[in-house]
């Protein structure tokens, strides 16, 4: 039996701005910093949190549905499990940073530092995961402005929330559509747009849209060949025309001068 893929909802009604999720990451990981100045994703930091607009608002990978990044790495170093997370295999990576480009929430991060550098991303404490556990953020907040749970679950709760306090939440899952859906799921207090989430996304998933401009590919390098092909036989066909009526040097430039400068090469 197929297992619901699970996620996140973060809740920036609810968030207090405690930053134990980033620290609680950090620790996990072993990253060295102060979870209060950790205001944007690195290499080091899986997640990241800015204060706007009197609201707490949290940054990290979406683990999308059908992610772009996983369509264009070309060795398969991300995967996206039946779990729900967007894994990445150090092992496999190539380095071409093709993920960096496609991820239209700018998530993944280089280590420029490291003399055999990686991509560095949430992966969702997929370990945890596997051993039974919740991610290391959700057990860290206190507010339960983070939730994990199956993407069914964390959708009837969003909206459950809403629908109790229409007055403190904007009434959208940020998450739930765009790009085709995504395993972390956002609620705010306004439209996300005006606390910096992206709104022009659409709802169709990314992979989808690549694709398409990729069967375009063979017909273009054919056209585009067959006119060179064209380019070059008119080319030619007009050099040999003009060294059959005596104007280019036999075995001379295409294009040299014939009659008129006969003194010079006779």
């Amino acid at each position: 039996m197929k297992t619901e893929p699970v996620g996140l909802l973060f809740d920036m009604v609810r968030c207090a701005g405690c930053r134990k999720c980033i620290e609680a990451c950090m620790d996990l990981h072993h990253f060295e910093g102060d979870p209060k100045h950790v205001t944007d994703l690195s290499a080091t930091a899986y997640t990241s949190m800015i204060e706007k607009d009197d609201c707490s608002i949290r940054n990290l990978c979406r683990h999308c549905l059908e992610p772009s990044c996983v369509s264009v790495c070309p060795v398969g170093a991300l995967q996206k499990t039946e779990l729900g997370p967007v894994t990445y295999d150090v092992d496999r990576c190539i380095g071409c940073r093709y993920c960096m480009v496609a991820c239209p929430f700018n998530i993944p991060r280089y280590e420029w530092d490291n003399p055999v550098p990686a991509i560095q991303k949430c992966d969702m404490c997929v370990d945890r995961l596997k051993a039974g556990e919740k991610p290391a953020c959700v057990d860290a907040c206190d507010y339960e402005a983070t939730l994990f749970g199956t993407r069914t679950e964390l959708l009837a709760e969003a909206r459950a929330r809403i629908a109790e306090d229409p007055d403190d939440y904007y009434d959208h899952v940020y998450g739930e559509t765009e790009i085709g859906g995504t395993s972390v799921l956002f609620l705010a207090p306004k439209p996300e747009e005006a606390l910096g989430y992206k709104e022009i996304l659409g709802t169709e998933p990314l992979p989808g849209l690549t694709l398409k401009q990729l069967n375009r590919v063979p017909s273009i390098v054919v056209g585009g060949g067959a006119a060179l092909m064209a380019i070059w036989w008119i080319t030619n066909r007009r050099d040999e025309v003009a060294e059959a009526e005596g104007r280019v040097r036999p075995g001379g430039p295409k294009g040299s001068a014939g009659k008129d400068d006969h003194h010079e090469w006779n």
